[in-house]
């Protein structure tokens, strides 16, 4: 079998083509074209077949673990693909890990060292419970996500892009240094006992919640991170789509009432809001998928994140 790969503007990216035994599959097309090439690695490429001209279509893009000859229409001696350049790629275990590390590096070097001297404070640092119990329960959080990263998720897609690196570690890293500021600062006061009690017993047991969502949504991927998508089922998957999400929500809704601060706050709305937008699309894209027709099944009837306001 010949491939010819063009890039978007038509132009060949591998003079000639390749040459690829019949039953050659997506994943040795693009080892072949790593092997051309030298630059781009497998995870960097992107395959698709050509488009009309004046198509808006959405371009197929071709499936690793699939035989070339399926996307030959017919003709299998020949088949052109498309390639695009998605740029330098990491792990998403090495995306997480980076952005979950520095919260959890930062947040107690504000509560353990004397930094409020720089920013002009001179007198006697006192440490209030509340702000002890924060700083176990934020390194827990984070720590719990670290695990989770490593040994509970499976990703459907192998690799980001290196720049989601640099983006996703300027927003944990400076929430975390900027809520860590405010619940550590010699001025802080506290609330209530009770109200810290109840603040952190719920979002102890969200984040319990949360641990279990994550792996309900484990056991519906195979080992290898793929499955396709799958109706989410138990526990508060039964009432939201998003169920991870709104545990997510909601634990650090506690933290927010054990310590309250601004920050915090500020964070919670700003996270809330990236959730729910990310909620809403699988939503959609669940409702698309398993709408009832041709023998698929019929998305439930659900809130999306946070009953009763989605």
């Amino acid at each position: 079998m010949k491939v010819t790969v063009t890039t978007r503007s038509g132009k060949e990216l591998i003079r000639g083509g390749l040459e690829l035994h019949d039953s050659a599959t997506v994943a040795d097309l693009q080892e072949s074209i790593h092997k051309r090439t030298k630059k781009y690695y497998p995870s960097r490429q992107r395959l698709t077949l050509p488009l009309q001209p004046g198509s808006k279509e959405k371009p197929v893009v071709l499936h690793y673990r699939k035989n070339l000859k399926e996307y030959s229409d017919g003709n299998s001696n020949n088949l052109t693909v498309v390639f695009k350049d998605l740029g330098p790629q990491v792990s998403y275990r090495t995306l997480f890990f980076c952005e979950y590390l520095g919260p959890l590096l930062i947040y107690p070097i504000f509560y353990y060292f004397p930094v409020y001297q720089y920013f002009g404070y001179k007198g006697e640092h006192v440490i209030h419970p509340v702000q002890t119990y924060a700083l176990y329960y934020w390194c827990f959080h984070y720590f719990k996500r670290i695990m989770e990263t490593f040994f509970v998720h499976r990703f459907s897609h192998a690799t980001s892009p290196l720049s989601n690196v640099f983006r996703n570690c300027a927003y944990y890293w400076t929430f975390g240094a900027y809520i860590a500021y405010h619940v550590n600062h010699p001025f802080y006061t506290p609330v209530s006992d009770l109200q810290m009690k109840i603040g952190f017993a719920f979002g102890l047991l969200c984040q319990i919640s949360n641990f279990y969502c994550h792996i309900l949504l484990r056991n519906l991927r195979r080992p290898d991170g793929n499955g396709g998508y799958q109706i989410p089922r138990g526990f508060l998957f039964n009432i939201v789509t998003c169920a991870n999400y709104t545990t997510e929500i909601y634990q650090w809704l506690g933290f927010n009432i054990a310590t309250q601060t601004i920050a915090g706050y500020v964070f919670l709305v700003v996270a809330a809001s990236i959730m729910t937008n990310w909620a809403l699309a699988k939503h959609r894209r669940l409702k698309k998928l398993f709408d009832g027709k041709e023998g698929r099944p019929k998305y439930p009837r659900r809130w999306v994140i946070l009953p009763p306001f989605l």
